[in-house]
């Protein structure tokens, strides 16, 4: 069962990362508004809400440079502007 979920992590990072923190940040939310009152539908949008909110969380995170693409490719040179100085 164990290498399963390992094989399902390795072929999708993004997608066991979104659920990793949608759990996470599920579990607090409860934990913060268990005592707030809310009707069934504030609930269920609140967590509709949250897990929405950790997959663009995990969408931004992705837009970083992986280390090992920034260490693969050489230095961008800035390139001279040849004209008139403005």
């Amino acid at each position: 069962m164990w290498s399963r979920i390992k094989a399902f992590a390795d072929k999708h990072p993004r997608l066991t990362a979104w659920i990793a923190l949608a759990t996470g940040m599920v579990i607090i939310l409860v934990i913060a508004a268990r005592n707030v009152g809310l009707l069934w539908n504030q609930w269920l949008f609140l967590i509709l809400a949250t897990i929405g909110l950790a997959g663009l969380c995990v969408w931004i995170i992705s837009w970083e440079p992986d280390e090992e693409d920034a260490e693969k490719k050489p230095p961008e040179q800035p390139s001279q502007q040849t004209g008139k100085p403005s």
